[in-house]
């Protein structure tokens, strides 16, 4: 077996994950939106502080697994630092107290490892990453190869909604406050541009949306905030599908994957899959419960490393912020 631990920004997860089945044997994740709520979004220090708390707390549900561990993974990069470092370190410390080896997990390969949890990995596919923190659209072949076709080049898809619910008042985390209130809404009322609408470029930017949704919001009354979200939901997505039409001008899809937190957001994916269907090409989803960070879809990839064995010495497993993908 082997037990994964999540800690890039502000949710402490653990799992174990059985290598010869893929089997998930336990998961068990800590979420604090609650104490980053009364902020409007995560507080480093805080989360890392947090982390600490929780992850021996989960470890300890984790000691029956011990004596059928063979290794034991991490989220090294991207991320937060300070809280990273929590998850490191702790996976350092079992990792030299139960004389197993150490795998270092790269928190993107992580998301789209989550369309294969308790299952068998499927290559190549296309994948749409959106997240708090990240957009981007991957060509991935295998765990090894990965190419990255298009960025954001400023605020994420989901870094935007977390921003325009606290513009309204909605709280953290965004994604889920501006989809409920976006049902109540006209998608047409506001005239938001599309970013980047005339760039022949495959690139995301949503800094000038974030702007003109603060505009809009500074002069219109509460009432108003539905056909806000609505609008600025229909934008948000409308610039992902554009930018994605372009692509599949040179490149035909055959499998597409959405994955991230942001993948859990239901207008997204249903103007995706009105995307793929002339194409013929098949849509996969992670389930709703592993868009979000969790160890499971470390403990995922971790298997096929191991397999692999793709193992990360004790003393060159670092943090990182960036990631290379």
């Amino acid at each position: 077996m082997i037990l994964s631990i999540e800690s890039s920004c502000d949710d402490s997860a653990i799992a174990i994950t059985e290598i010869s089945t893929c089997k998930l044997l336990f998961h068990k994740k800590i979420s604090q939106e609650i104490e980053h709520s009364v902020y409007g979004g995560v507080v480093p220090e805080l989360a890392a502080r947090l982390h600490a708390e929780a992850l021996p707390k989960i470890l300890e549900e984790c000691k029956p697994y011990f004596s059928k561990l063979k290794a034991v993974a991490v989220t090294s990069s991207p991320g937060l630092t300070v809280t990273l470092i929590e998850g490191v370190t702790m996976a350092k410390a079992i990792s030299v107290a139960l004389r197993i080896p150490l795998i270092g997990v790269n928190h993107l390969v992580g998301h789209i490892y989550s369309l294969f949890i308790e299952k068998e990995a499927q290559f190549p596919l296309t994948v749409l990453l959106v997240s708090g923190g990240h957009t981007q659209v991957m060509e991935v072949k295998s765990l090894s190869e990965i190419d990255t076709i298009a960025k954001s080049m400023d605020d994420s898809f989901g870094e935007s909604f977390d921003k325009v619910a606290k513009m309204m008042g909605l709280g953290y985390p965004g994604g889920p406050a501006i989809q409920e209130l976006a049902k109540n809404g006209d998608r047409k009322k506001y005239n938001f541009t599309i970013p980047l609408a005339q760039s022949p470029k495959i690139a995301f930017s949503y800094s000038g949306l974030k702007n003109a949704v603060r505009l809009a919001v500074e002069k219109a009354e509460q009432e108003d905030y539905p056909d806000i979200a609505a609008s600025f939901e229909h934008i948000a997505t409308a610039h992902i599908t554009n930018k994605l039409k372009r692509y599949f001008k040179t490149v035909t899809p055959v499998t597409f994957a959405i994955v991230g937190g942001a993948s859990a957001n239901l207008y997204l994916r249903s103007q995706i899959e009105s995307l793929l269907k002339p194409h013929g090409a098949r849509l996969l989803l992670s389930e709703l419960k592993y868009c979000s960070d969790n160890a499971a879809m470390i403990g995922r990839v971790a298997v096929d490393m191991y397999n692999n064995e793709i193992f990360t010495s004790l003393d060159k497993l670092d943090v990182s912020p960036k990631s290379l993908l």
